[in-house]
């Protein structure tokens, strides 16, 4: 998938090398305490669960998946370029994790946002955190912003398991 004009990007699965140009990609927003840093092991480790977008050699966009069980999964580490953002790659790179998603046979992709209209788009829909247990207990329950979250919960279920 590759965007033809001057943007040209394409997509694939992240390298282990790239880990620094992920983390970089985040690293305002994390400063600035709209998103949760990730731990460079855990990135390296799963790094198959990563995808980027790529424009001459630089790591213009990130996005990864996180399996909880195989029926649920998350889209998280949604990440832009700010001079890339605006032309739909946000929108491309979950459109990626979700290939993933359904590529691994997982039927529910659930995503924290504070830009659900972007997910809704896709055919996401709104729901509440509590109805995924396996989320709170590993994520939600040991972070720093618990008590005064301001995500959105969307879940996004593949047609044939609706």
């Amino acid at each position: 998938m590759s965007r033809q004009n001057k943007f040209a990007y394409h997509f694939r699965q992240a390298r282990r090398e790239e880990t620094d140009a992920i983390l970089a990609l985040f690293a305002e927003e994390v400063k600035a305490g709209r998103m949760l840093p990730r731990d460079r092991g855990k990135v390296e480790q799963g790094i198959t669960d990563w995808r980027v977008a790529e424009k001459d050699g630089q790591i213009i966009g990130c996005v990864s998946l996180v399996v909880f069980n195989q029926e649920l999964c998350e889209v998280r580490s949604l990440a832009v370029s700010p001079e890339f953002r605006g032309n739909g790659l946000g929108k491309e790179l979950i459109a990626a994790a979700l290939g993933l998603a359904e590529e691994r046979s997982i039927p529910k992709v659930l995503t924290l946002t504070r830009s659900p209209g972007l997910f809704e788009q896709l055919g996401f829909r709104r729901d509440t955190i509590q109805n995924y247990p396996e989320k709170v207990w590993k994520d939600c329950l040991p972070c720093p912003l618990i008590d005064h979250c301001d995500e959105t919960a969307l879940i996004y279920t593949f047609p044939d398991h609706a």
